[in-house]
């Protein structure tokens, strides 16, 4: 027999593990599961991780092909984390190399050697910088900023700071260092963490914070799941604030999820004003050096706490002591490619296996959560108050029908938006829908802009000039003329926030306005410049997606508008009405958060739909249990539990061709299974491929892994035509 046989996961999408022989010259002692391992694949040198050391292989020992080079000295992973992508990839059924790959930093992906960062410097005002600061610079208002800030911090800023400050901070640094205006202070981390840190004395608790605090704090050595339901603005982050300082004081660390990069800048600013740093922060916005960093920062226990979107589910922490998942209803919490997890499910299962509490924060919980709360799963909190003695927005709803609109806006919103800028106070307008227009059309012959690879429109971006596909990314230019008939009389038709924008300019030409969404904060650091001008003042009209409706604080907005809420009332996706209700609580949310009352305006030409009338005069809760109701007797989830196989080919029949098949073979076994399908997708054609869907639904889930498992594996075996792309997404949460 060989010697020691090396089992790989390798990045590919096969749904195996892979044999090698150790590298030669290779210390056998150093062998662990955990460990990066390049070896050769195919053609090609790949970075692997090596899962278990077995002394036996299926295949002829002969042909095992060596490993190159074993990277690590210690395993990369802790093993809880491990343990978790085990049962993450059994739980999915997905392939293990793609499944240990998303827990990893890109650059450890690629073989850099684990080493920690260099303490970041502190920047530092000069005294060059101060008399400048004192004449000017006039001419340069992004360097005044930042001046202005460092001045202001007598112990020096670090990077993280100064990037909330001015959009481009590193190029605003090299500029203000070659002037000798300011200077960079290396020192060790911890003496950046303590001259950086000055603790903001907390606010007072309200009797249901406490208690809140007091129930969590009690079981901080055990594992309990914890729904936190908390009204807007009722101090859901101050208790996350109180919950993460008690761990800190045992040693141990703490693992904030958000669901999106733009609710991070406020809720990093809190944290900075109360925490020891450094903190390790992991989002997508990050550089691959960056974000590597802050996951060795966490590893090493040198960040105590560390916030992230999706991923950071799988951040590796030396000392966990709790996980806190924010706005755990939020839909961008489940992966929507490649390996379909859903992080706040694993946060839970990951607090099972530490001992470690798990809480869940919303204003709007799911469904699934308020289900589990129900029957005990989860043990349930509330914050039924907002702090500081303000009120919940009264919400009107707004008949539009028959009303003349100027670019989507009826006449008594406009009213009542001049109302409250006299009072200088500022107006949150939501509508979810970015661009101009979603619609161009010729008047003449009625072409319409048609995506040339989706079932879909594309979008016209004004400033752009451009017609876009939000499904598929394609874009082009606007056409001067149809391209049928030749007509120049093209017509935008139905409102984005890039025409609301333009319209309120119209309306209110001498008040602030500014835009917030996805295209408008691509740039780096243009989120954080925007949430500045807004606390400031220098905005009094905010234009947003659900970009700007979640987690923000905004204390000087008295009156939301919802532009268009009918276009959220109706889908065919069960959870349509779900997701509105949540969007429409939480946009509400923003009014009148402070001393000022503040109100919300729905815009509907469905002023008698139940769920409007629901949420209006008995608020989520309500929804919630109605819902619920609805599921039950309908058998959906939570009450059942579902699978969705879909396929995807060039010609829509192959793709229909390959899911019949794949439900020929789930006949024999299927006992306790209902099989849908196979079926169109609501989109059928996407970024030029068509697609279709066979939904797998079960009472119990024990029933549908235990489907799965077999039938996954004859599926894989069995599936001959390449031309198909398929994919299964466990707990769906779109049918899309």
């Amino acid at each position: 027999m060989p010697g020691p046989i090396l089992r790989i996961a390798v990045p590919s999408p096969l749904d195996r593990v892979f044999d090698y022989l150790p590298p030669p010259d290779c210390d056998l002692a150093v062998l662990q599961p955990g460990l990066r391992v390049r070896v050769p694949f195919g053609r090609r040198h790949v970075v692997g991780f090596l899962l278990e050391i077995g002394t036996d292989t299926a295949l002829d020992p002969a042909v095992l092909r060596p490993a190159q080079a074993v990277l690590d000295t210690e395993a990369v992973l802790p093993a809880d984390v491990l343990a978790l992508l085990q049962w993450a990839r059994r739980y999915y059924h997905h392939p293990p190399g793609e499944v240990f790959t998303v827990a990893l930093p890109a650059l450890l992906r690629q073989g850099e050697p684990i080493n920690l960062p260099a303490p970041a410097p502190l920047w530092q005002i000069t005294a060059a910088g101060h008399a400048a600061l004192a004449t000017g610079p006039h001419r340069a208002p992004t360097q005044r900023r930042l001046l202005d800030y460092l001045a202001g911090c007598p112990d020096g800023a670090d990077s993280d700071s100064l990037r909330a400050v001015v959009r481009d901070s590193a190029a605003t640094l090299r500029a203000l260092r070659a002037k000798d205006w300011v200077e960079s202070l290396a020192c060790p981390a911890q003496a950046v963490a303590e001259a950086v840190f000055t603790p903001r004395p907390p606010p007072e608790l309200n009797a249901a914070q406490t208690a809140a605090v007091a129930s969590i704090a009690a079981e901080l050595d055990r594992f309990q799941v914890f729904l936190l339901e908390g009204v807007t603005g009722s101090g859901k982050t101050e208790v996350y604030l109180r919950l993460i300082e008690a761990v800190l004081a045992r040693g141990r660390q703490a693992l904030v999820l958000t669901p999106e990069i733009g609710l991070t800048p406020q809720l990093l600013a809190r944290f900075r004003e109360r925490l020891p740093g450094p903190l390790a922060v992991l989002h997508s916005g990050l550089s691959d050096r960056e974000r590597l960093n802050a996951w060795l920062l966490a590893r090493a226990g040198a960040a105590r706490v560390v916030v992230g979107t999706r991923s950071a589910v799988f951040a590796p922490l030396r000392a966990p002591g709790i996980l806190i998942v924010d706005e755990e209803h939020d839909s961008s919490f489940k992966q929507q490619d490649g390996f379909r997890y859903h992080a706040r499910d694993l946060a839970v299962f990951r607090g099972r296996q530490l001992g470690i509490p798990v809480v869940l924060g919303s204003a709007t919980p799911a469904l699934e959560s308020c289900h589990n709360a129900g029957r005990g799963r989860y043990r349930l909190l509330q914050l039924p108050e907002r702090v500081g003695g303000g009120m919940e927005a009264p919400i009107e709803i707004l008949d539009v029908r028959r009303q003349p609109m100027a670019e989507g806006l009826s006449r008594p919103l406009l009213e009542r938006m001049r109302a409250h800028l006299a009072r200088n106070e500022q107006v949150l307008l939501f509508l979810n829908r970015r661009g101009f227009a979603p619609i161009l059309l010729c008047h003449e012959c009625g072409w319409l802009s048609q995506c040339r690879h989706c079932d879909a429109r594309m979008t016209f971006h004004l400033h752009q000039r451009r017609l876009i596909c939000h499904h598929c990314g394609d874009s082009r230019p606007v056409d001067a003329a149809c391209p049928l008939c030749g007509s120049v009389d093209l017509r935008a038709l139905g409102h984005g926030t890039e025409r609301l924008e333009t319209a309120l300019r119209q309306e209110f030409p001498d008040t602030g306005i500014t835009r917030m969404d996805r295209d408008s904060t691509r740039r780096r650091g243009s989120l954080e410049t925007l949430l500045a001008d807004i606390h400031n003042g220098g905005r009094r009209i905010l234009i947003g997606t659900q970009m700007l409706a979640k987690g923000h604080h905004f204390p000087e907005v008295t009156l939301v508008g919802i532009v268009d809420a009918d276009q959220g009332l109706y889908g065919i996706d069960f959870r349509a009405g779900e997701r509105m209700a949540q969007l429409i609580v939480q946009v509400a949310g923003r009014a009148g958060r402070a001393e000022k009352p503040g109100a919300v305006i729905i815009q509907t030409h469905q002023p008698d739909h139940p769920l409007l009338h629901v949420l209006v005069s008995q608020g989520y809760p309500a929804f919630a249990a109605a819902a619920l109701a609805e599921r039950q007797a309908a058998w959906l989830p939570p009450f059942a539990h579902q699978a969705l196989l879909r396929a995807e080919a060039a010609e829509p029949e192959r793709a229909t061709a390959f899911l019949q098949a794949a439900r020929a073979l789930a006949a024999p076994c299927a006992d306790g299974i209902e099989l849908l399908g196979p079926a169109p997708a609501p989109m059928e054609r996407r970024a030029g491929r068509h697609r279709a869907h066979l939904l797998l639904q079960a009472v119990q889930r024990q029933d549908l892994h235990r489907f799965l498992d077999p039938w996954i594996v004859r599926l894989r075996a069995e599936h001959a035509d390449r031309r198909v792309r398929w994919s299964l997404d466990i707990d769906p949460v779109e049918l899309f």
